[in-house]
């Protein structure tokens, strides 16, 4: 599927007409008086510019003391496996080549860190925002010991299998690490008000106010919008759009985006924003340190399953279709069943437990088992730790009539009678879900996916929803680091749909992650 971009972003300007023969070329016309800056209106209360660049700094000094310490513990297991490894040769067998483990190490300390500069790692338009930050720095860190053992095989090197094996990995595995810190650092920052880019809305009032609501606070997105540019005319003094204040027209971009010291413009397209009003727009913020964003309404539609790519000198965006079989899959399978292993090994005293206070303090089993519908539309049966009365199916619709309500998409009674002590506190912290592991390790369920959901939920799905079924359920997902209960409906659908169509092992991680941070932040709040 291609979806043709011309009107907002072929930015190249035409071929200029070649001469006729015979004919003296004449001289260009004078450009036009550029438009006096327009006046800032008194609504504009005084603010202080964010600086951009603060985060950037923080990651220029803590990525290369991580390439440091990852190259120091390889050095490290390699001087203990072999204590004259420091002053050794670390090619011997190459012609004319004289270079020890301590110099190697330095000069790939420093292409490392250079890399990661040039590859773009610590990218503003980046930071903070889903797993492109991660897979940026773990790429450049692949290329740059793919790059090492090229040059070795070249030169008959023989760098040490242990000293590959340790600075790789352990590398990696800092500076992710230290983008995640970094990223929480960020997102408490934002939180606060702090660390937003400021942005100048442009397009038709309708449009601007899709973009504002977009935006929102800015925790998600870290933009915060600041001002609009509207077609179509003169504007109304104190004129705004959901509550963001108009200062312009199209060609009062510049001088509004200036004024109100914004770092970012963000064209919402139509048919009167056209190619060449961007590409003016282009000229007139050329120099100023601004970004220019095009908005594509391609909603929950992932980077991966994007691609750039000019047909004819017009800027195409390709969009794959998503797919549910393959390689990918075959590699999710098997972090599952490792995965759930090694979880299930390490938690086997805490279930243990559990369990036992589940015995002891109620009538009934310890686990309760409910038929849920998992990949394409089968059902399996899901197990959980007992945390209601023995019976509490029959009572449901009493519950949920009490509270006027009735079963839906999403349902939850509010304050469940049928709940026991011990489940109250197992539900708290989400250990009543951990005998799902046995689902995953029996392949009918994931470590990362939509909720699995009872037949009657099922029932009311439409289109959209049933897109939910064409991957196993999971133990966790976006629904429930995303707000669970608190989500509506359509936005719990929403989301499991973008997981569906967009998965990726990386974006599995951070799931894992977030779903570890959010029961540490309730039992933080518990307390």
């Amino acid at each position: 599927m291609a979806i043709d971009t011309s009107e907002a972003t072929a930015l190249l300007a035409p071929p200029r007409a070649a001469a006729p023969v015979g004919v003296l070329p004449q001289p260009r016309p004078a450009p036009p008086a550029r438009r006096a800056a327009v006046d800032e209106p008194a609504s504009v209360a005084p603010r202080v510019r964010v600086r951009r660049g603060r985060t950037n700094r923080l990651l220029a000094v803590t990525d290369p003391l991580c390439v440091v310490l990852a190259v120091g513990a390889a050095l490290a297991v390699r001087a203990g496996t072999a204590p004259a490894s420091l002053v050794a040769e670390v090619a011997p067998a190459a012609r004319g080549v004289h270079v020890s483990y301590a110099a190697f190490s330095l000069a790939l300390a420093a292409g490392w860190v250079a890399a990661l500069a040039l590859g773009r790692t610590r990218d503003h338009r980046i930071l903070g925002h889903g797993p492109a930050e991660y897979a940026r720095v773990v790429g450049v860190t692949t290329r740059v010991f793919a790059l090492v053992a090229i040059v070795s095989y070249l030169l008959h090197a023989e760098v040490g299998r242990a000293y590959v094996a340790v600075a790789a990995p352990l590398g990696i595995a800092l500076l992710t690490l230290n983008r995640y810190v970094v990223r929480q650092v960020l997102h408490r920052a934002r939180a606060r008000g702090r660390e937003l880019t400021d942005v100048v809305v442009v397009g038709p009032r309708e449009k601007v106010a899709g973009m504002v609501d977009f935006v929102g606070d800015g925790r998600a997105t870290g933009l915060r919008v600041v001002g609009a540019c509207v077609p179509h005319g003169a504007v109304d003094p104190g004129e705004s759009v959901r509550g963001v204040a108009v200062h312009g027209g199209l060609d009062d971009v510049a001088a509004v985006t200036t004024a109100l010291g914004a770092s970012m413009v963000v064209v919402a397209g139509s048919d009167a924003v056209t190619a060449h009003t961007v590409r003016r727009l282009g000229w007139d913020l050329e120099g100023r340190g601004i970004d220019l964003a095009l908005s594509v309404a391609l909603l929950d539609v992932a980077g991966p399953r994007v691609t750039l790519q000019p047909v004819s000198g017009t800027p195409f965006v390709f969009v794959d279709e998503p797919t549910f079989t393959g390689a990918k899959y075959a590699v999710k399978t098997a972090i599952d069943l490792v995965g759930a292993a090694l979880v299930t090994v390490a938690l086997a005293p805490l279930l243990l437990v559990v369990a036992a206070l589940v015995a002891l303090t109620s009538r009934g089993p310890v686990l309760y088992r409910q038929e849920r519908i998992g990949r394409d539309g089968a059902p399996f049966p899901m197990f959980k730790f007992r945390s209601m009365q023995v019976g509490a199916d029959q009572r449901l619709a009493e519950v949920l009539a009490a509270e006027g309500r009735e079963v839906g998409l999403f349902y939850k009674p509010v304050d469940d009678p049928r709940v026991t002590p011990v489940g109250r506190f197992i539900r708290r912290y989400s250990i009543d879900e951990l005998p799902q592991l046995v689902n995953v390790l029996r392949g009918e369920m994931s470590l990362v996916g939509p909720r699995p959901q009872i037949a009657a939920e099922v029932a009311q799905y439409d289109r959209a929803a049933f897109r939910r079924l064409r991957v196993k359920p999971g133990m966790t997902g976006l629904w429930q680091v995303s707000g669970r209960s608190a989500l509506s409906p359509e936005e719990s659908i929403r989301l499991d749909v973008s997981y569906v169509e967009n998965w990726s092992p990386l974006g599995d991680l951070l799931v894992l992650a977030r779903t570890a941070k959010a029961v540490v932040a309730v039992g933080d709040s518990a307390r």
